[in-house]
C-alpha cells in the first residue's frame, strides 16, 4: 500500500510495488482521459530549491492531468529560504497546506530530512548527487516500454558516473532483477563510487567491468545510459581534451552498436549526444521525457491514495 508513503530513494519501492506503478503508467498512456479526475480536490506542492525543467514541469504536468492543482517555486531565492528559514520549517509549513510534496534540493539527505517533518507524503524530486527515485521509475518504463522487461540486459552507463545521481539510482534498481550485467564507462576521475560497488553490485551478485573508451564497448551492450561528462571535474585539463571526445555519441559510434539498442539519457544533454542521432530510431531520450510524466501521474495517484 503506497498511500501517504515518503519515496526518498529507489529501495523505498519493492520491486512488486515498482511493476504495480508501471502497470498504472502503462494503463494511463493507453486511455490518459479515464484518470484525468483522480486527483481532483489535491494539491502538490513542487519545491525545487535548484533549477530543473523536466522533472518539475512534469511533476506539475501530472498533477494537473490527474485533475489536482499545484502550488510551490522553482527557485528558493523566491522563498522565506533567502531570509534564513529552516528546511524543517519550510516543510512544516508547506505540508500544512497540501496532499502531497516533491522536493529538489542540491544537498545529499535533503529529502530524507524532509520527510522527518512534513505532514504530508514526500516524493525525493533529487537530492544533490545522491538519489533521484522519480528518474529511476521513468527509466524503468521507458526500458519496459521499449525492452518488455527490467531483466536479462547489458547496460552501458557512460559519462559521470561519480557524481550521477541518476545513474546511482537506476544501478541501484535494476540490481533487484535478474540476469542484468553493466558496463560503466567513464574517465578514471569519474568512475562508480566504491560504495555502490560495495553495497549495491557486490551484495546483489551483478557481473560489471569497466571500460574507458565507449567505442570499445558499445557493441556489447542493450541499453545505453548517456550522461553529461563536465570540464569542471578534471583535475586537469590534458585529461580532459584527451579523453572528451570518447564520450560523445555520435554517428561513427552507432554503427558499432546493434541494431535494437535504445539509447537513455536523463538530460539535459549538452554535447555528449550529436544531433545527429535525433534522428536515429535507437534514440529514446525524449520518449524517455514523456514517459517520466505518466511515471510520476502513476505514483502520484498511487501515493495521495486516489488509485
Amino acid at each position: 500500500m503506497l498511500k501517504g508513503r515518503h519515496i526518498i530513494g529507489p529501495t523505498d519501492l519493492s520491486v512488486a510495488e515498482i511493476d504495480e506503478i508501471c502497470a498504472l503508467a502503462e494503463q494511463i498512456i493507453v486511455d490518459p482521459a479515464s484518470f484525468q479526475d483522480v486527483c481532483r480536490g489535491k494539491i502538490l506542492a513542487a519545491l525545487f530549491f535548484e533549477p530543473s525543467t523536466r522533472t518539475r514541469l512534469s511533476f506539475e504536468a501530472a498533477m494537473l492531468r490527474l485533475g489536482g492543482a499545484v502550488e510551490g517555486f522553482a527557485d528558493a531565492s523566491v522563498s522565506s529560504t533567502s531570509k534564513g528559514e529552516t528546511l524543517a520549517d519550510t516543510i512544516r509549513t508547506v505540508s500544512s497546506y497540501v496532499d502531497i510534496i516533491a522536493m529538489r534540493n542540491p544537498k545529499e539527505g535533503a529529502a530524507a530530512l524532509a520527510s522527518q517533518y512534513s505532514f504530508c507524503p514526500v516524493i525525493n524530486a533529487g537530492d544533490g548527487g545522491h538519489l533521484h527515485p522519480t528518474q529511476t521509475l521513468t527509466d524503468l518504463l521507458t526500458i519496459r516500454q521499449l525492452r518488455g522487461s527490467f531483466e536479462d540486459h547489458v547496460v552501458g552507463f557512460c559519462g559521470d558516473l561519480k557524481f550521477g545521481r541518476t545513474v546511482h539510482s537506476l544501478v541501484t534498481a535494476l540490481c533487484r532483477y535478474p540476469h542484468n550485467k553493466f558496463i560503466f564507462i567513464s574517465p578514471q576521475e569519474l568512475q562508480m563510487p566504491d560504495y555502490i560497488i560495495k553495497n549495491v553490485l557486490v551484495p546483489a551478485g551483478v557481473e560489471y567491468q569497466v571500460a574507458e573508451r565507449l567505442e570499445d564497448v558499445i557493441g556489447d551492450v542493450d541499453i545505453l545510459y548517456m550522461t553529461r561528462v563536465q570540464k569542471e571535474r578534471f583535475f586537469n585539463e590534458q585529461d580532459y581534451i584527451r579523453l572528451k571526445d570518447s564520450y560523445i555519441l555520435n554517428n561513427d559510434k552507432m554503427r558499432l552498436a546493434r541494431r535494437d539498442m535504445i539509447v537513455l539519457h536523463p538530460l539535459p544533454r549538452v554535447n555528449e549526444i550529436a544531433p545527429e542521432i535525433d534522428a536515429d530510431p535507437r534514440a529514446a531520450y525524449f520518449k524517455q521525457v514523456k514517459y517520466g510524466m505518466y511515471a510520476r501521474m502513476a505514483l502520484i495517484a498511487k501515493v495521495t491514495g486516489s488509485l
